[in-house]
């Protein structure tokens, strides 16, 4: 009995080892092994490491600081400051990103193409530390180290079967309860780090679009996507949310009480109608928490083929002849019914 006890034991510390981990005793029910914070930053360290070297990083030097100054910013305001985030970009036509025990972030180059603006990086990335925050692939180590221990216990044979448990946690890829989780604090991060509330909806509406065939396993591939979005848009909602966009066949508007606009129908810049229209509603949610804010700041601007839509210096909707021909209008005279309606929305709220 002493010698397979013996055996037993020899075989757990030789888990240890590889697994490379803290031990803590806990209750029986929370399992036998837990990841402490120097363990999460150690091993994920190890596997951004592999990843890199597997990748490659993306050698654009503007493209990695924007990344990792967007990161900052969210990483400033979340809920878990224990670890030192860091947001780097692979190489790789992938739509995907992954977060790594210990606060590495990743994002593919595929992903920034696909999602260029600032907003939409700023919710992946939001989501990607509500991962980190939660501990959700810690916490799937942990309960595949706990699994291996007992297989070990049992059958000592099969040490030699252990692999990268962080990489089996991304290969598994993370729980719908993960996901929605990542989601909500995703949203909660990126509204705090003042970037527009509309940036999280729109990474899920794009992803809802692409080819479930293709590579892009970013926020897991789940067939609750929809439910989602739903979600968010409840989120929103909760957290008054204002203006709102209303999604046409082929169209989008704005609208928030006493401000109706008129429809967008163009693709602008790589943006859908639907984009454009959130990205316009965010902004003015924004523009309408300024102490000062007024109607008397709306102005116009042209560069003889576009007229763009400005509070002060800072661009709020570019308007397009193709916007204005849908419209059965002149560009000049949609640009001056935006403005109007806008001028009228913004006095009636500092009215308020």
């Amino acid at each position: 009995m002493k010698k397979y006890l013996l055996k037993g034991r020899l075989l757990l510390c030789c888990f240890l080892v590889l697994a490379g981990v803290a031990v803590q005793a806990g209750p029986a029910e929370a399992g036998i092994f837990t990841m402490s914070t120097k363990d999460e930053i150690k091993n994920g360290k190890n596997y951004a490491r592999q990843l890199e070297k597997k990748f490659g990083l993306v050698q654009d030097l503007e493209l990695q600081e924007r990344v990792a100054r967007i990161g900052d910013r969210i990483a400033a305001v979340s809920d878990r400051k224990d670890v030192p985030y860091t947001f780097k970009v692979l190489n790789g036509k992938d739509v995907n990103a992954m977060a790594l025990p210990g606060g590495y972030i990743y994002v593919f180059k595929g992903l920034i193409d696909y999602m260029p603006s600032d907003e939409e990086l700023a919710g992946i990335l939001a989501h990607e530390v509500g991962h980190v925050a939660k501990r959700h692939i810690a916490k799937q180590v942990e309960k595949a180290m706990n699994m291996q221990v007992a297989a070990i216990l049992l059958h000592a044979e099969r040490l030699g079967i252990f692999g990268n448990l962080i990489e089996m946690a991304i290969m598994q890829g993370y729980s719908r309860e993960d996901e929605r989780e990542a989601d909500q604090l995703g949203f909660i991060y990126s509204l705090r780090a003042g970037y527009n509330p509309y940036g999280m909806l729109m990474g899920l509406q794009k992803l809802n679009q692409l080819d479930p065939t293709g590579e892009s396993d970013i926020f897991s591939s789940h067939p609750d996507s929809q439910s989602r979005v739903d979600a968010i848009e409840a989120q929103m909602r909760e957290a008054g949310i204002q203006p709102r966009v209303i999604r046409g066949e082929k169209s989008a508007e704005i609208a928030d009480d006493g401000l109706k606009l008129p429809p967008l129908y163009a693709t602008y810049r790589g943006n859908k109608p639907y984009y454009r229209a959130c990205l316009a509603a965010g902004t003015l949610y924004q523009l309408a928490k300024i102490p000062e804010f007024s109607g008397d700041y709306f102005i116009l601007d042209s560069d003889g083929t576009y007229i763009t839509v400005l509070y002060d210096t800072r661009p709020v909707i570019t308007l397009t002849p193709q916007d204005a021909i849908a419209n059965g209008t002149a560009l000049e005279e949609l640009a001056n019914e935006y403005v109007l309606a806008l001028k009228t929305w913004a006095d009636r709220r500092k009215a308020d």
